[in-house]
């Protein structure tokens, strides 16, 4: 195979995701598209709403989540074992095992297995008598999203056909997906009919001149798209949700059978899987496949469930391949805390409450793995170098929503809290000044003495009479202030500062006037004492009585 001189599929966006702005400024873009927050808005409120009813049908949600984060947690303490299990396990039901320690050595295997797989086969012609480059289909996985599957063997001459729905208009589109579970959750269906309109006849077969924005129908334009793609493949590439390392079964759960058919009609079937992806035993699944269906489609089961262990002769694909993926994974794992966004089943309930991401979605992140979880989890798989991944730690009101709602209780918020202090040191290790850091040591410096932090005070309230008499807050200031006002209203300095207040209504000094005995005593012991007597009433005896 070579290159080919025009692209096979639809060219996503340009340039690397790593490159992306960073946060604060991706945010602004994103706000300044109306129809896009209008989606977010009704997508992220109906899928609450379905969540909650769904989980209140269970009164051991609770220890179900526990059960969740307790099997993740024994999987990631022991996880070179359980490791080893699964490999052994694959290979005893037929399965090829391949290790990848990073994006540029799973896209070598993976475009070697497609060429191995397709070497003898004879072109082949669509519908309309054109010649059909060699191809393979898929099925929805992030990991393949994560090492940028699609695009490697794009530049090896093999088109990649996304099968999901949603992930068919985001490949169509030119577009990159926004959420873990709906890629498209920022279209609608306006959106989604022009762009079946305009791309479908260059890839295939053509969506209907009348087509029209009701859901079936553009779902019935989908679906013939594909089956022409479905029934000529001899290649599929998916993930796992679950691999289970006592049988070397693999799980897949999907809403639409996209899934099953690349499960089961072509001859040589690729799945690519992260090492944290692995459950010890069969029995664990019972706890994972009611947790996220209801945490992710807000349903009782999926609708497809698909369990594989190996080859069956004369039944599905032949020849099976997995690809056991690390890309940063066992750096994760080597941060005690930081290793439980580990836990994560990719289930988007996180996103799906976060107040940050109704607003601005995923493609503000400049990550594969938007939302809470994203923010955690990419820099700790990236790094901090780049801007995009030292803003993600701060794209969140720490609210703890994301906490709430996931189904194996990661501790969100105190993870991003985690990672702003990694960001810091970070920072600390470059060679160049931040103004942050300076801010800091100058504020470090005014308050070490009371003469100079006096001095301030009085500073700050003569600029609070100016500018208040026309103000009542700051809008936008200049650099570097401007990072912090950009998108915040600060408020108008105060006229008297705290030490004017008490000189004015307790003395002159730095000594409260009244009662000598009472000098030196610390007046916030005083408002602590009064606020528990208040709260659990006074310990004080009356005069004269014996406790």
């Amino acid at each position: 195979m070579t290159k080919p001189a025009h692209r096979l599929t639809p060219a996503p966006p340009t340039g690397e995701l790593v490159d992306s702005p960073p946060f604060p400024a991706a945010a602004r873009r994103e706000l300044a598209n109306p129809v896009q927050r209008k989606n977010l808005h009704h997508a992220m409120t109906t899928i609450r709403d379905k969540r909650a009813r769904v989980v209140a049908e269970r009164p051991d949600w609770e220890q179900m989540r526990v059960a969740g984060e307790e099997i993740k947690d024994r999987t990631l303490r022991h996880l070179d074992h359980y490791l080893l299990q699964l490999e052994e396990s694959l290979t005893r039901a037929g399965t090829t095992v391949h290790w990848a320690s990073d994006a540029e050595e799973a896209n070598r295997i993976i475009v070697g297995l497609v060429r191995d797989a397709l070497r003898d086969e004879p072109p082949q012609v669509d519908p309309e008598g054109r010649q059909v480059p060699p191809e393979v289909v898929k099925v929805k996985s992030m990991a393949t999203q994560e090492i940028e599957m699609n695009e490697a063997l794009e530049a090896a001459g093999i088109a990649a056909w996304e099968t999901d729905l949603a992930e068919l208009i985001v490949q169509l589109g030119h577009d990159r997906p926004s959420h873990f579970l709906v890629p498209a959750i920022h279209r609608n269906r306006a959106e989604v009919r022009e762009i079946f309109l305009d791309e479908m006849a260059d890839y295939g077969r053509p969506a209907p001149d009348d087509l029209d924005t009701e859901p079936a129908h553009l779902a019935g334009a989908a679906r013939l798209h594909l089956r022409e793609k479905f029934l000529r493949a001899k290649v599929a590439i998916s993930g796992a949700n679950f691999a289970v390392a006592e049988t070397g079964t693999l799980c897949v759960v999907e809403s639409e059978g996209n899934g099953r058919m690349c499960l089961t009609l072509p001859e040589t079937l690729i799945s690519v899987v992260g090492i944290e992806k692995v459950v010890p035993t069969f029995a664990d699944l019972e706890v994972f496949l009611q947790l996220l269906p209801r945490s992710s489609t807000a349903e009782r089961m999926n609708p497809y469930t698909s369990l594989w262990t190996g080859p069956t002769p004369g039944d599905g694909p032949q020849q099976m391949h997995v690809v056991l993926l690390d890309n940063g994974r066992t750096t994760v794992l080597a941060d005690d805390f930081g290793r439980t966004a580990l836990r994560c089943i990719r289930c988007s309930a996180c996103l799906n409450v976060c107040p940050v991401y109704e607003k601005v979605g995923g493609h503000a992140y400049g990550s594969v793995y938007p939302g809470p979880i994203g923010a955690v989890l990419t820099p700790q798989l990236r790094g901090t170098a780049s801007a995009v991944d030292r803003s993600l730690p701060y794209a969140s009101s720490l609210c703890g929503a994301c906490f709430d709602v996931c189904p194996v209780r990661i501790d969100i918020p105190k993870m991003l809290v985690h990672m702003r202090g990694k960001v810091v040191e970070a920072k600390k290790a470059d060679r160049m000044p931040h103004s942050e850091a300076g801010v800091m040591r100058t504020a470090s410096w005014m308050m070490a003495d009371h003469r100079r932090w006096g001095a301030a005070m009085k500073g700050s309230g003569l600029a609070g009479r100016v500018l208040g008499s026309r103000f009542d807050h700051f809008g936008t200031l200049p650099w570097p202030a401007s990072k912090w006002t950009n998108a915040r209203d600060v408020q108008m300095l105060p006229t008297e500062s705290f030490r004017d207040w008490w000189a004015r209504e307790r003395g002159d000094g730095d000594q409260p006037a009244g009662d000598p005995a009472d000098r030196g005593r610390d007046p916030s012991t005083d408002a602590h004492r009064a606020s528990d007597q208040r709260a659990h009433g006074s310990t004080e005896q009356p005069e004269g009585e014996q406790r």
